[in-house]
């Protein structure tokens, strides 16, 4: 038995960085995906988890076609559809690396961003409570209109939450597993990460990321819905923050 967990811990350790993509009728976009984690990260340890969210096309089929000519794919499969945010923690809790990196599912996230982002959140300078590094699209390739309710939901947020970030709704994300889990779970949480990350005590940074246009599939959301969906979760997220209490650490004794 004691073997067992020796190698069990072995593979664990060995993990340097686990990707983890929430993906929901991305069909057409998850082959080059794969293929760009795979080559952007060669050489490191690393593994990634495209979590299908219940598709209703053939995404799953394709991700398991993949899965022969790249050992580091793991697939999960959720039985009914449950979010984004759920999707991702699927991802995250289920990851055997200590570093957790995000992108969203429809492609527009380019992996090479990756080491970045993970550079950055594990220099040897980091702050020690440095548990997030948040990207922001420095030259977004989406529809004007998009652009519009994104500016002005972020706008909205910013005022309210005090949380210092332009673009916390972008997908490209590095963060330690460990805060991670500390972090109360709702829909749509990951739009809310670096002021749930500061709520909890951790220093957020951000660097710059490339954003591409969507080259397959559509949106899976609107403007008028983003931003119902925005009120409530900020109004959540505000009682949130005032109901945290913080024990400043604890002491074995």
């Amino acid at each position: 038995m004691s073997e067992i967990i020796q190698d069990i811990s072995k593979e664990l350790s060995a993990l340097e960085i686990s990707v983890v993509i929430p993906v929901h009728n991305e069909s057409g976009n998850v082959g080059s995906l794969v293929a760009d984690i795979a080559t952007a990260l060669d050489g490191r340890a690393y593994e990634m988890i495209l979590v299908d969210d219940a598709s209703t096309d053939d995404t799953r089929a394709r991700l398991v076609a993949l899965k022969p000519n790249f050992p580091a794919l793991r697939v999960l499969g959720h039985r009914n559809n449950a979010g984004q945010s759920r999707a991702i923690r699927t991802g995250v809790l289920a990851a055997k690396a200590p570093i957790i990196a995000t992108l969203d599912g429809d492609g527009q996230n380019p992996p090479l961003d990756i080491p970045a982002l993970v550079s950055k959140l594990i220099r040897t300078d980091a702050p020690s409570n440095l548990a997030l590094v948040q990207g922001v699209r420095a030259k977004r390739q989406d529809s004007s209109w998009k652009k519009i309710g994104s500016r002005l939901a972020n706008a909205v947020r910013q005022k309210l939450l005090k949380d210092n970030h332009s673009d916390s709704g972008c997908g490209a994300k590095a963060f330690k597993k460990e805060a991670y889990l500390m972090l109360p779970y709702f829909d749509h949480m990951h739009r809310y990460m670096p002021a749930l990350m500061k709520a909890e005590g951790y220093e957020v940074e951000a660097v710059p990321v490339s954003h591409k246009h969507r080259e397959f599939g559509t949106s899976k959301y609107t403007n008028l819905g983003r931003l119902a969906a925005a009120w409530t979760d900020l109004r959540g997220v505000l009682w949130l923050r005032k109901r945290r209490r913080h024990p400043g650490g604890a002491d074995e004794l």
